[in-house]
């Protein structure tokens, strides 16, 4: 489905851009659900939080360290503000790791993160060129 982007004033069009860009980042997936491509959402919801889960698992919490990994968190940030909750955690240590945190764990989970920056930036371009609409307003046809 596509709208008509013509119709909305220039403050509408940025704040709907803005709206489809912070649930892509919040949630992976959920900017193109509001865009109306479920199947779409749905699958990249799967894939990005799967290879965070799996980084995850790999190397434990011990993955996301604000402290001595402060590239990797870039990385990992952008996945989901629920990283940062994560890093506090991990900020004040006192939790198990297992494994090697720093090898493949934090390949995953920083991959996950750069993979969901690529799908906001589609999900933004794609209401940018009008491929979605508003969750909830139907398309008005001119007859």
């Amino acid at each position: 489905m596509t709208t008509n982007t013509n119709n909305r004033s220039p403050a509408e069009q940025g704040l709907w851009l803005l709206i489809v860009g912070l649930a892509a980042w919040m949630i992976p997936g959920a900017g193109h659900f509001l865009l109306r491509e479920r199947k779409r959402g749905i699958i990249l919801f799967i894939v990005i939080t799967g290879l965070f889960t799996i980084g995850l698992y790999v190397g434990s919490i011990g993955v996301v360290d604000w402290v001595t990994g402060r590239i990797w968190f870039y990385a990992q940030i952008l996945c989901s503000p629920a990283v940062g909750m994560i890093a506090s955690i991990t900020k004040h240590g006192g939790y198990p790791t297992y494994g090697r945190p720093c090898d493949v764990g934090q390949i995953y989970t920083g991959i996950a993160g750069l993979l969901n920056l690529l799908c906001v930036l589609s999900a933004v371009y794609m209401a940018y060129c009008g491929r979605g609409e508003i969750v909830g307003q139907e398309e008005q046809d001119d007859v």
